[in-house]
């Protein structure tokens, strides 16, 4: 809001087309304003000094009570000649425009120039007078006259107001500004504290919008008159400067945000809330310039993001205030009182309205009526929601009184149709009793139906399984018996041989004759091979016997202490027989210890899974190879985990959100229950653990068991 009223400047004329004759400030003791007395020198090179300003013949007589010098990247020198008829010997000079950069003023000494040089770069301590306006002494003795040069300089828009006066009356003009400048920030805090305490109660964001472009308007005021310099930043000129741009900047942005939250712009009006959101981005390029360092350029766009929001602000308020929305009418007064104070003041600086002290302060004066309308505002939308409140507590009471009619009817008629249900639902008690009776038996068949399948594949993997062996040990019986028999009429020969009348001699050539003929060492050899066949189908068989032992412990009720990976071994030799040879098991297991469980329901959980493994395998891969499952064991302080991963066809989203549900299987009719993984699912929620699964479609799936270690 800072430049709004500069961009009304644009079309002021500062010079006369030629250059005229310098006019006398007669002095008789009063505070003066004396623009109109000033004649400007423009220096583009910014490196014109005094001896050569003396004899420039370029100056330009002021035409405004004001001068006002735009926005320029030049130096500019006033020059201006006093005749003091008042009795002080020691005046002051006070520019009431505190963000130069560059306030030199040059004063005759014995006709010499001296300078005094004043700039809001430097600590606020440095100045003699303790103000953040620009004041200087002027030495000038009774009826004497003295020409006087300033020269200025800086990056915003210059604004001079030229006040001479006596010390006293220059204390006292500032004493009045500061005393006004209070009053107006205690207006300014009282608003924003308020409005703080409301927000909190309410939580509206409307009211923290509002505090925030309070805040902000009130800290840009206070920087363009200095008082931020003076009483924030006395000792860092640095963010004085950069906080006149960003301090605008940010309250534009919090203006935007507040004219959108309170006026609902963005449902009534969508395409003024996009002008709105593009001024946000704007004030936050604005304050992102003005960081790099480019001071010129950021004063440029709040010139442009002051004229848009004046523009946007005013269409908008219009529009809204003409559909009758009400808000809308106190946010349309409250800104044209802003406006109207701006729209004052740059009169004032045009020469159009008189310096004074009531023209001064038209701009703060427009904030002021500004922040208390909008604050005026915001409470008459809290009482439009009261009253629509109230409106709704009313409608809500004469519902529920008209309900409670309803009711009292109503019982009348329930009552009686209580009593004729209650003998209804006596009868279909009885009925629902017995049909519940019917589903927990058919439950119970259901879930040995599933035994029962399982029992099925048990049994054939046993029968493949241990038949392997023991034919191995049936086909080697006969020709041991017949090794043995030969070894044994071996034997009677020898015997005979060595019981005869021959040498020892021809007893050995018979004997050896006799074991060539037999092919004794080769009939030893097949003897071994024998037994040793026999032995390994004898061990084989124990071994599914063992297996078959700790797999079959499906009905035992009670809590053991049980090695998982003893059971995946198990569950893997009873279904060995559907590998056929075709599948590759890969085993990754860890040593686990022992978990509290009912033993055979985990392995019927085993079989369940492994076995609709090798299905998706066999049905990916058909009679080829490349089939492969992994089964991993892992655990940790609390529990064990079991990893049972495929490659076979794997599952789609919707088949894994129903692999657990009763009776859904997508196998062909005849191969599956349905519910095989409903009875794991809830046998793992048994254990207190839990069964998740990962799967991708024709690459495979994946089921991960956790079991704690420990059943509470």
């Amino acid at each position: 809001m800072k430049k709004i009223y500069l961009s009304l400047l644009f079309f002021q004329a500062f010079f006369l087309p030629a250059v005229i004759a310098q006019k006398t400030i007669i002095f008789r003791g009063a505070n003066m304003v004396i623009g109109k007395n000033v004649a400007v020198l423009e220096d583009r090179s910014k490196r014109i000094d005094i001896n050569t300003v003396l004899k420039a013949t370029g100056f330009v007589q002021s035409q405004t009570q004001v001068p006002n010098l735009q926005l320029s990247t030049s130096a500019f020198w006033l020059r201006f000649t006093i005749k003091n008829e008042s009795p002080e010997k020691q005046l002051l000079l006070s520019l009431e425009y505190p963000t130069l950069d560059v306030c030199e003023f040059y004063f005759p000494v014995n006709g010499v120039y001296n300078a005094e040089k004043l700039s809001d770069n430097n600590s606020f301590y440095k100045r003699k007078y303790k103000h953040q306006d620009f004041i200087f002494d002027v030495k000038i003795p009774k009826d004497s006259t003295a020409t006087f040069y300033l020269q200025v300089q800086s990056n915003e828009a210059m604004v001079l107001p030229l006040i001479l006066g006596t010390p006293q009356k220059i204390a006292e003009k500032e004493l009045t500004r500061d005393m006004l400048w209070g009053i107006l920030v205690g207006i300014l805090l009282v608003m924003i504290l308020y409005n703080s305490f409301v927000f909190i109660s309410t939580k509206d964001i409307s009211y923290l919008y509002y505090v925030l472009y309070t805040l902000f308007i009130a800290l840009t005021q206070t920087s363009l008159s200095g008082y931020t310099y003076r009483f924030l930043f006395p000792n860092h000129p640095v963010l004085f400067d950069m906080g006149i741009i960003i301090f605008n900047a940010v309250a534009g942005i919090a203006f935007s945000l507040f004219a959108q939250s309170f006026l609902e712009i963005k449902e009534r009006m969508p395409i003024m809330g996009k002008a709105f959101k593009f001024l946000i981005v704007l004030y936050s390029l604005t304050i992102i310039v003005r960081l790099c360092g480019y001071a010129l350029i950021s004063y440029r766009m709040t010139d442009v993001g002051a004229l848009l929001v004046t523009v946007i602000g005013f269409i908008t308020l219009i529009t809204l205030s003409i559909k009758g929305y009400r808000s809308a009418k106190f946010f349309l007064l409250a800104w044209a009182m802003f406006f109207t104070g701006i729209v004052l003041f740059a009169l004032r600086n045009l020469g159009v309205l008189p310096y004074n002290n009531y023209t001064n302060y038209t701009m703060p004066v427009g904030i002021a009526f500004e922040v208390i309308l909008l604050s005026l505002a915001l409470a008459d939308r809290l009482n439009i929601f009261k009253a629509e409140k109230e409106k709704s507590q009313e409608e809500t009471l004469r519902v529920l009184q008209e309900n409670e009619k309803i009711i009292r009817e109503q019982n009348v008629v329930l009552e009686l149709k209580v009593n004729e249900r209650t003998v209804e639902l006596s009868e279909s008690n009885h009925e629902l009793n017995k049909t519940l009776d019917d589903l927990k038996q058919a439950q119970g068949q259901l879930v040995e139906a599933e035994k029962m399948a399982s029992l099925g594949q048990l049994t054939a993997g046993i029968a493949h399984e241990i038949n392997n062996p023991i034919n191995f040990v049936t086909s080697n019986i006969n020709p041991l018996n017949r090794d043995i028999k030969m070894i044994l009429e071996a034997f009677e020969v020898i015997e005979n041989v060595g019981l005869s009348d021959a040498s020892a001699a021809e007893k050995q050539k018979k004997i050896k004759a006799y074991k060539e003929e037999l092919d004794f060492d080769y009939l030893a050899m097949e003897i071994k091979h024998l037994i040793k066949g026999i032995n390994d189908g004898a061990n084989r068989t124990a071994e599914i016997v063992k297996g078959l032992r700790i797999f079959s412990r499906l009905d035992e009720d009670d809590l053991k202490m049980a090695d998982m990976n003893e059971g995946l071994d198990s569950t893997l030799i009873i279904i060995n027989n559907q590998l056929q040879n075709k599948i590759k098991i890969v085993k990754q297991y860890a040593v686990l210890p022992l978990i509290e469980c009912y033993p055979g329901k985990l392995n019927q959980v085993f079989l369940n899974i492994i076995s609709n493994a090798i299905y998706a395998v066999q049905k990916k891969f058909g009679d080829n190879t490349g089939g492969e499952i992994v089964i991993a064991t892992s655990y940790d302080e609390s529990n064990v985990y079991i990893k049972i991963k495929d490659n076979g066809t794997g599952m789609d989203a919707q088949t894994q959100k129903k692999v657990f549900d009763p009776f859904f299987t997508t196998k062909d009719v005849g191969e599956g229950t349905g519910l095989g993984m409903s009875i794991a699912y809830n046998t793992i929620k048994k254990h207190n653990g839990q069964i998740m699964i990962n799967s991708t479609l024709n690459e495979g799936t994946e089921f991960k068991l956790q079991l704690p270690i420990t059943l509470a």
